[in-house]
């Protein structure tokens, strides 16, 4: 991590898991082992219903409230989505945007992903873009070309200042709840590949400023060595961020 450009950004994905009426206990028992101290951005991605009950439940803590999706339209006859405008004005702070399980099973693209992104940065919110590679391609060598593509077609049209408001995950889909972990040199490998993307593409000081996670089956076990490479800003965590406890523990893995 490198928090003298960039902020350190621990977000926790839920997926479809726990219940709204799971909430209460849940921000009782994160609050109960958070202090003052605000050592990095601590974020919270929950399904969309839950935002607001979640919000509510959270208040006094430094802890921020996101969800794992956005329509890429604006509001309208769009049954079953949930437009920018409609998460903002819920207190939404955070959108996941092109999960590999949004891109695996509902056929989502590049292009549409961009398009989400640009609509959650019209509203205010911060995207956290997904990119990663699956196991063959990996096997075959051709991971940093797919990770670049992704990247690159997901920020068409934005410039610097856009991009600045941008953070990325890298979270390789052969260790997306697998429990297997890039090694710290694969994460640190692929995130200064991102970043030097984002040079390309924007330019150097654009870089830098651009957090960059790592999400793959970190966990307290694992969260401190991955967190101590130069390019990983941070982590999008999954299974472990349903327990406060294993959340706070990850959370302290990011002091600096």
């Amino acid at each position: 991590m490198n928090p003298k450009y960039r902020k350190t950004v621990i977000a926790g994905n839920w997926k479809m898991n726990l219940l709204p009426s799971q909430l209460r206990d849940y921000a009782d028992g994160l609050k109960a082992l958070l202090g003052k101290e605000h050592w990095c951005e601590a974020v919270l991605c929950v399904p969309a219903l839950m935002a607001i009950p979640l919000g509510r439940a959270l208040r006094g803590c430094r802890v921020s409230v996101g969800v794992q999706d956005v329509s890429d339209r604006d509001m309208g006859a769009y049954t079953g989505e949930v437009a920018a405008a409609q998460l903002r004005d819920a207190g939404v702070k955070y959108v996941i945007v092109g999960h590999s399980e949004r891109r695996a099973y509902h056929g989502e693209t590049d292009e549409l992903i961009g398009r989400k992104l640009r609509k959650a940065l019209e509203e205010g919110m911060t995207p956290i873009l997904c990119v990663g590679e699956t196991l063959p391609q990996r096997s075959a060598g051709t991971e940093k070309d797919v990770v670049r593509a992704q990247v690159k077609t997901a920020l068409l049209g934005l410039d610097a200042a856009a991009m600045k408001k941008v953070v990325l995950a890298y979270e390789p889909v052969w260790a997306i709840g697998t429990g297997h972990t890039a090694s710290p040199a694969q994460a640190q490998d692929m995130c200064r590949e991102i970043r030097a993307v984002l040079r390309e593409r924007f330019d150097a000081r654009t870089a830098r400023a651009v957090s960059v996670l790592y999400g793959g089956s970190m966990n307290p076990r694992n969260a401190q060595e991955l967190l101590s490479q130069p390019d990983v800003d941070g982590g999008l965590i999954g299974g472990a961020s349903l327990d406060p406890g294993k959340f706070y523990q990850i959370l302290e893995a990011a002091k600096p």
